[in-house]
């Protein structure tokens, strides 16, 4: 029986190996089709429903425009969206950073101090639970028409999510490893960077990477309310003028904005956390005993 266990175990383990190198060797472009199939194909499928609900008019072009329709309101006014693009971009980014910074910051407060996480965890969670769009508002009176209402929102969605993983991923962290590490002499500062960080990043990633979409539904929340410029004053200019071509491609740049972020994160996450089991590769082959 134990000779069997053996032969196989070797069996699943030679060929495992060979997958492994087979994947190492399979051209990257091979790899990346491989991987990315099913959403190109999703996607093909669903522009294709789309070309022939609007083509056959079955559905009316100021409910639903075509996709040529879409693509030319873009080609015809590609300076004019990138303008506004822009300006989306910048009142995102600067919010997530923000949002990012203060959220690590308040979990790495809480983690360390009970008394805080006790006053602080209510009030995050009840400022979370108000709705973004009805307080924006004040922030035009508070802020004024420029961007800062806008990054304030982006902050206030992208917020949660960042203080939530980081605090979670934080408290990972076996305290039987973090006993060792009092007991061999490290400090809080040396067992941060070395034990607890390293633990919390699967975690926080995460978390930023919903972070990163909101932030992005935050600026353009900012817009809708008051602005003179963004994504946001496109779609609303868009819907009053009835012009829906117009209207999906703000709309679609904007979702466009959201996937290049996260994607961003999870190219991060190549780099930051190789070791997880979630970089780990999914094409080994195995053989049932």
């Amino acid at each position: 029986m134990s000779t069997q266990t053996s032969h196989n175990a070797g069996a699943t383990e030679t060929l495992a190996t060979t997958a492994a190198r087979a994947t190492k060797h399979t051209p990257a472009l091979v790899r990346w089709w491989l991987n990315s199939w099913h959403p190109i194909v999703f996607l093909a499928i669903v522009i294709i429903a789309w070309w022939i609900a609007t083509e056959s008019g079955a559905v009316a072009p100021y409910i639903l425009p075509s996709p040529s329709d879409t693509w030319a309101a873009f080609a015809d006014n590609t300076a004019y969206l990138m303008d506004h693009t822009w300006v989306t971009t910048y009142e995102t980014l600067i919010g997530f950073v923000i949002a990012v910074v203060i959220g690590v910051l308040v979990a790495v407060v809480m983690v360390y101090s009970s008394g805080l996480e006790k006053t602080l965890y209510p009030i995050i969670l009840f400022a979370q639970v108000i709705p973004k769009i009805a307080i924006a508002p004040l922030f035009i009176v508070w802020l004024g028409f420029g961007a800062g209402p806008k990054i304030l929102v982006a902050v206030l969605m992208a917020f949660f999510p960042v203080v939530i993983s980081a605090l979670s991923g934080l408290r990972s962290v076996d305290p039987e490893i973090l006993q060792l590490t009092s007991t061999m002499g490290a400090g809080r500062i040396k067992t941060f960077l070395k034990v607890r960080l390293p633990a919390a990043l699967p975690e926080l990633l995460s978390g930023l990477k919903v972070a990163a979409t909101l932030a992005v539904t935050g600026a353009v929340v900012g817009e809708f309310v008051g602005a003179n410029e963004g994504l946001g004053y496109v779609i609303l200019q868009a819907n009053g003028n009835l012009d829906t071509a117009m209207l999906f491609a703000a709309l679609i740049i904007m979702s466009l904005m959201g996937v290049l972020l996260f994607a961003a994160i999870q190219i991060a996450e190549r780099f930051l956390i190789p070791w997880h089991a979630s970089r780990r590769g999914t094409g080994s082959t195995t053989v049932s005993a």
